[in-house]
């Protein structure tokens, strides 16, 4: 009997941490809707004595994306004396011959070709060579997958006019958003990251993060703080934090937009998590007693604390899903009172403050329109699910980042995919070998099914909405990690 208040006990506590992430997110969503009253006012440009920069592209096998990136930088407005071009390549494939080739066709621009044969550091590390060679005051990064807008430095090199501030970002934008549900789910998370949270942040003059790809440096800024690091596997949150604690202001600005593509399968995705993740918990062992022991604002360390322990929320959901199973069984049987469940039912309205943070996000990319709120109504639960889904996955990565166990920079495979082209069936990047958690992700599905269907079969519904969430998100995690994992035929 004891055991069951064991578990009711790590159950409120997990639930007590979901509640104070939430607050801090209706806090950022706050300060989001402040800012959409504001008028945006663009920095001066002097034209006429534009400084040097240099576009660094850290590239890892990447022969799918490769030539469109290359043509997309090509396009850059901005006058060809005062621009660099940097291809640090670290690929071991056919992706070298096909950039070599591809640039044959751009003689008239400065691009720079750097290939290591050693990746040390991973993309850090790259970065951190190609920073020997770069000519410019100013550096701009893009991931292989990007297709950076051609005014891009043109909007964003005025705000460096004001010398403390450090790196201006701008907001992702999707390419394939709508290529299929996987990357609809995706596009829903990020759009809330780049219109709540970073808007939220920089709003209030709180620690923003470079998103390791479509921002530009004051090179100086990146010096200043340390260079690139390769201890954790979020070099761009690392950098980050050491910028902002040293005095360095960051500029978001979420009407530029950088497209990128989404990956389109469920092992891709986890990949990514992954790193995120595992880095997010690496940065926060790095960086989080500092901000907290510094003299910073209250509202700088309220929201860092939330920020770095962020991705605890994915080990916070998976102890309220595991103990969630004996504690309805105690209900059940009537070992633990009902009256139990109503107070802890009112935890339950964080999750009611966090799906409102991303419909409010999403929506706000519609104008609020009818057709984006009726949209919303099947896509908030299912991401909502999803999200659940992973939380074995992502949880496993946090902990691996907290107790400090490393594992090297995993690349997110891209196939070079539109909302509307070809249909991917086969890629040699794919890994085919199925982990141990996702046999424990379709355990988890069949487990809180059950338990549904028992709840309706005994006129139990206290808890059946949140096991059937639970049921459809470990379902549709496994089974997509099942279907991208089997090797397909070519």
């Amino acid at each position: 009997m004891s055991i069951l208040y064991i578990f009711l006990g790590v159950y409120l506590l997990a639930m007590l941490f979901v509640s104070l992430y939430s607050f801090a997110q209706a806090h950022l969503l706050y300060h989001f809707l402040i800012f959409r009253r504001k008028k945006r006012i663009d920095p001066f440009l002097d034209i006429d004595n534009l400084p040097y920069v240099t576009v660094q592209l850290p590239i890892f096998n990447e022969k799918y994306v490769v030539k469109r990136l290359i043509k997309s930088c090509a396009q850059f407005n901005y006058p060809k004396d005062k621009l660099q071009i940097q291809l640090l390549d670290d690929s071991t494939d056919e992706t070298a011959a096909i950039i070599q080739q591809e640039l044959s066709q751009y003689p008239d621009i400065n691009f720079q070709y750097l290939h290591r044969s050693d990746r040390k550091g991973f993309k850090a590390g790259a970065l951190r060579e190609g920073m020997e060679k770069a000519t410019g005051e100013y550096i701009a990064v893009f991931d292989a997958d990007f297709l950076p807008d051609p005014d891009f430095i043109i909007k964003t090199i005025g705000h460096f006019e004001d010398p403390k501030v450090g790196m201006v970002q701008s907001r992702w934008t999707h390419l394939n958003e709508n290529y299929s549900v996987l990357t609809r789910l995706q596009a829903f998370a990020l759009d809330a990251h780049f219109m709540v949270e970073q808007i939220g942040r920089n709003q209030q003059q709180a620690f923003i993060n470079f998103n390791g790809t479509g921002g530009i440096w004051r090179k100086t800024c990146i010096l200043d703080a340390g260079n690139w690091e390769d201890d954790t596997l979020t070099e761009d949150l690392d950098l980050s934090y050491r910028a902002q604690q040293k005095g360095w202001k960051f500029v978001y600005r979420p009407d530029i937009s950088s497209p990128a593509e989404l990956p389109p399968v469920m092992s891709a995705i986890k990949s990514q998590q992954f790193r995120w993740t595992k880095g997010g918990a690496e940065c926060a062992v790095k960086h989080l007693r500092n901000v907290l022991t510094n003299p910073f604002p209250i509202k700088v360390k309220i929201h860092a604390t939330a920020h770095l322990l962020n991705a605890l929320i994915f080990i916070a959901v998976f102890l309220v899903s595991i103990s969630s199973i004996p504690i309805w069984l105690g209900f059940q049987m009537e070992w633990i009172p009902w009256t139990y469940f109503k107070y802890a039912g009112g935890f339950l309205f964080s999750f009611v403050i966090i799906a409102f943070v991303y419909f409010v996000a999403n929506l706000s990319l519609l104008d609020f329109s009818w057709k984006g709120i009726w949209r919303f109504v099947w896509e908030l639960p299912l991401f909502l699910s999803v999200s659940m889904g992973l939380a074995l996955h992502n949880g496993q990565a946090v902990w691996e980042g907290i107790t400090g166990k490393k594992s090297p920079f995993i690349r997110t495979p891209k196939y070079n995919l539109s909302d509307s082209g070809r249909i991917w069936t086969q890629n040699s990047y794919n890994q085919f070998k199925v982990p141990a958690t996702t046999y424990i992700e379709a355990i988890l599905a069949l487990v809180f099914s059950l338990i549904v269907l028992a709840s309706i079969h005994y006129g139990t519904y206290q808890m059946v909405v949140f096991h059937l969430m639970l049921a459809l998100g470990y379902g549709l995690v496994s089974w997509y990690s099942f279907k991208s994992y089997r090797k397909a035929k070519v």
